[in-house]
């Protein structure tokens, strides 16, 4: 399994419209094979910054997913919503899930 963390932040006023965005990814994602979870959040102390928190089956399904059309339309937004670079963690999981 690969946990990917995934941090955006809008542009200045373009809150909304990054939300609406990364919204519109979320059910498809959803649909893809391997795809185990794929949650949004916004943090607390800033409504600027997003967070994904995804799980995948492993690096085939995650590299599928970042070819997806909906990802590859999302990509050709992200430029003008987006106030710096997306910033992507990939992680392995060492203990064992909670049961």
């Amino acid at each position: 399994m690969i946990t990917v963390i995934a941090t955006l932040e809008a542009k200045e006023g373009k809150e909304e419209a990054l939300e609406k965005a990364l919204s519109q990814i979320i059910e498809p994602t959803r649909k893809e094979g391997g795809c185990i979870n794929y949650d949004l959040h916004r943090t607390l102390d800033n409504p600027k910054v997003f967070v994904f928190y995804e799980n995948w089956t492993g690096r085939a399904e995650l590299d599928a997913h970042l070819s997806a059309p909906h990802m590859v339309d999302f990509i050709g937004k992200a430029k003008e919503l987006l106030a710096r670079p997306l910033d992507v963690s990939l992680l392995e999981m060492l203990s064992e899930p909670a049961s």
